[in-house]
């Protein structure tokens, strides 16, 4: 039996999670949405939010859900690299 794939190292976990917050605004964006008007909707924390899109934060799946519900989206749509739907 093969041994698992290692875990990724800290440039991996870096470029993940640039390319989640990128993801992230995007999907935001095409909602129609500010940061503000999402975390409002979100009732989550504006710095933390805000960290999440430029890459510095790891998102607990509480925050994810949060989120999900606020822009009205699935969450795959931020966690898999596709385009997100035209508004």
């Amino acid at each position: 039996m093969p041994l698992p794939d290692p875990p990724p190292n800290s440039t991996q976990l870096h470029t993940s999670r640039i390319a989640f917050g990128d993801r992230l605004r995007a999907v935001r964006l095409a909602a129609g949405l500010t940061q503000e008007e999402l975390v409002e909707r979100a009732g989550i924390d504006r710095v933390a939010y805000s960290e999440l899109e430029r890459g510095q934060r790891d998102a607990r799946l509480s925050t994810l859900l949060r989120i999900e519900r606020a822009l009205n989206a699935h969450l795959m749509l931020v966690t898999e690299d596709q385009n997100p739907p035209a508004g």
